[in-house]
Order: structure tokens, then sequence, then C-alpha cells
């Protein structure tokens, strides 16, 4: 069992290591506490070491997280052949490489994400979709709204889009889409298109160079080319950028959200 808390100390995760080890389990923790609870009560842990975050919300612990859980991916692959050494010390090396790219993301996309959030600032509500790894980004970004701008936000697969949430799109909804280049990449520009035609407000977070996905976005943020079992570490950043931004404009307070606690500690 993989168990991830920031603090160490949530209640619900402290709770399910201790079942799983009265039961016999095996228990690997993860977080950004030395000497938590998560961490004394493990058979290992990974320290994110993402220093203290003051915020409520949890950005850079949250990216530490994805690629501890990567690190774990790749020593696990190696353990059990699934990847020789050498493509280890590959994919390890274009992990690191992702530290720069955040960077790059920080130094030029200030002006993409301030135009976004103007588009989405008086909203009553934003629908964050993608497909394969981008759904995943995709809640992050809808819950990291939530939490800070108070704009209801739903993350959503793009390809479960008839099965009912495109009924909420009309004239300048937001539609904020993870459409990096992947293996998904065309069916996701399928999907924007049919809310382009239903006259949604698309936000594209967008692969470097492509220029394709300006043909159906109003608004384009772009990220530096990354290999897809990494793209998570990358895609997350601009759309936590992107909440600020849109907390800011609504006079919200980023640090101290109303209603909610950096740790929580009981059921």
């Amino acid at each position: 069992m993989v168990a991830v808390s920031q603090s160490g100390e949530t209640a619900d995760t402290l709770a399910a290591i201790r079942d799983a080890r009265i039961k016999g389990g095996k228990v690997f923790g993860i977080t950004n506490v030395v000497g938590s609870p998560v961490a004394r009560e493990s058979d290992g842990v990974i320290y994110t070491k993402a220093n203290k975050e003051i915020a409520v919300a949890s950005t850079k612990s949250f990216i530490g997280q994805i690629v501890s859980l990567s690190l774990l991916s790749l020593l696990l692959a190696q353990a059990k052949g699934k990847l020789k050494t050498g493509q280890v010390k590959m994919l390890f090396h274009e992990l690191g490489d992702t530290a720069a790219q955040i960077q790059h993301i920080l130094d030029t996309q200030g002006p993409a994400i301030h135009e976004a959030a103007l588009a989405c600032k008086d909203a009553a509500s934003a629908l964050f979709v993608g497909r394969g790894m981008g759904t995943a980004i995709s809640y992050e970004g809808a819950l990291k709204l939530k939490e800070v701008s108070y704009l209801h936000a739903e993350a959503y697969a793009a390809g479960e889009m008839k099965h009912g949430p495109i009924a909420l799109i009309d004239p300048g909804f937001p539609v904020i889409a993870v459409a990096t280049k992947s293996p998904t990449y065309d069916k996701v520009v399928s999907n924007l298109k049919e809310c382009e035609a239903r006259g949604a407000t698309i936000i594209a977070l967008a692969t470097e160079g492509d220029e394709d996905i300006a043909k159906i976005a109003g608004h384009i943020i772009s990220i530096p080319p990354v290999r897809d079992c990494f793209s998570a570490i990358t895609a997350s950043v601009p759309l936590q950028l992107l909440a600020r931004e849109v907390a800011l404009m609504r006079g919200c307070n980023v640090d101290q959200p109303r209603n909610l606690a950096k740790s929580v500690t009981v059921e």
C-alpha cells in the first residue's frame, strides 16, 4: 500500500495505514513532513522535500508527490524487470528536466494565463477536460480553481462529455482543456470542436509549437514538450497559476481560502 499525505497526519490516510498493517500489509509512505505519523507508521518513506508550504491549497507539495510517485514507479519497473537499467536512466534524466521546464513556464506564460483568467473570472462555472493522463490533470485544475477562487468547476474525461456535461455548455462557458501532444490528442481536439460549435470559450493547455490548436481555442497556455507519463508534473503548474490569477481577480485570499484547513486531522 502507498500512502500519500502532505502533512503526514491526515486522519483517513492514517486509518487506512493502520488497517493495512493489522492485516499484514506493507506500507510505503510519501509525505512532506519528516517524523510525521505517516512516516513513523510506514515500512518505507519518500520525503517530497517541498519545504514548508504556507498556503492552504497544496501546490509545490502536490508536484513533489507526483515526482515521488514517478520515482517509485521507475524503481518498481526496474525491480520487476519491466524496464532495463538504460531505460530507467533515460527516464530519470527526463524526469530531472521537468524542473527547468517548470521554470520556463513560470518565466513565459504569465501573460497567457492572465488573459485566460480574464475569460473565467465572471463565469458561474467551468469545465476541465482531458483524456488519459490529461483527465487526472484536469481534476487538479478544477480542484484548485474551486479551492482558491470559489468558482464552481468540474473535471470530466473528454470522451464522456456526451454522457451529460456537454449539456452545460452555452455561449461563453469556459472549457479548460489539457490538450498536450499525446496518444489521445486528436480525440481531445475532436471533443473541443464540439464545444466550440456550442459557443464555449476554450482555454487550451497545449504543447509549444502546436499551431493547430489555435484554430479552435480562444486562449492557449503553452508548455514544453514532455513525455506523456511526466506531463502531470509540468501541466499542473499553469492550471494552479490560472486558479491563483482568477482568485486574485475575484478578490479572494489565495493563501487562506475560507472553510479550509491545511491538515485534515479528524474523520
